[in-house]
């Protein structure tokens, strides 16, 4: 039996206004552009106002829209960032607790980041224009299991929070496996900022992060290697294909595709911040 097309006039539709909002949105940003010039000084505070409302509202919005539509929704190695693009890569996995992890990034020089907030957000504006340090500074969301990191550590580089290494961690749901069947409790994405600069894709103001992550990967294995010798590692070699792609900002990235899986199951486990007691009593959703 020969099947025939069907054509969906919603679907015309739904096509039609997002190819739509694009061109109505580079059309705004040509008009404001060239009118912000017209009316002289005083269309720079104008110009400003359009940046903002075109960065932090049109095209994360038109992101999310497309990237609902064509970016999967399933475990592919990658994190997503909150307009819905691909993030960094995952790039390690732990087995242990949240406490057990923690622990042994502490030991290791590491320091815990601060959770997103205004007064956060204000002090790494005002601490990376003045190359003031601050260790504890804030990293931005990025999704993984439909939800955003359980918790995150850096090390700061010179005292210049432009510049730090940093890690992210979600635990994995109850009885998921790794694609190829193997068994782990945290999965991990780790890099490194270089400097402070614009999205690619949102003209956001961000981060931009070291392409070669495996440099980064590696550091984080060995500085936690180096200070606890009950850490095991073993290697998933070519867990992933080695590619070259951008994360969420439009950096590049570099990987081998190898995926370290870290054992800390001996590390004696401290306190640990609060976050990792809500994990590890069901907080985390």
């Amino acid at each position: 039996m020969t099947r025939r097309r069907s054509y969906s006039i919603g679907v015309a539709i739904d096509w039609f206004f997002f190819v739509f909002a694009g061109l109505a949105a580079v059309w705004l940003a040509y008009l404001s552009f060239t009118e912000t010039f017209n009316v002289g000084w005083w269309g720079i505070p104008f110009f400003l106002a359009f940046w903002g409302l075109l960065a932090y509202l049109v095209l994360p919005r038109l992101h999310r829209i497309l990237t609902t539509i064509y970016v999967p929704d399933y475990f592919i190695g990658r994190t997503r960032t909150s307009d819905g693009l691909l993030g960094d890569p995952v790039n390690l996995a732990f087995l242990g607790t949240g406490d057990q992890i923690q622990a042994a990034l502490e030991a290791a020089g590491w320091t815990p980041a601060d959770p997103v907030t205004l007064g956060s957000s204000w002090r790494i504006v005002a601490s990376t224009l003045a190359r003031r340090s601050y260790d504890e500074a804030p990293v931005s969301p990025l999704f993984l299991f439909g939800r955003q990191q359980d918790f995150a550590y850096q090390q700061e580089v010179a005292g210049n929070p432009a510049q730090r290494h940093h890690v992210r961690f979600w635990r994995c749901p109850d009885g998921w496996l790794l694609p190829g069947g193997r068994r782990v409790d945290w999965l991990a994405a780790g890099t490194f900022d270089t400097r402070v600069g614009l999205s690619l894709f949102t003209l956001q103001i961000t981060h931009k992060i070291d392409a070669d992550t495996d440099i980064e990967r590696d550091h984080i294995v060995t500085t936690i290697r180096d200070a606890d010798a009950r850490v095991t590692v073993d290697v998933i070699a070519d867990f992933a294909t080695g590619y070259h792609a951008r994360n969420g900002g439009g950096d590049s990235i570099r990987t081998d595709g190898d995926l370290p899986i870290v054992d800390v199951r001996a590390v004696d486990a401290g306190a640990g911040p609060e976050v990792a007691a809500d994990v590890e009593n069901g907080g985390a959703s």
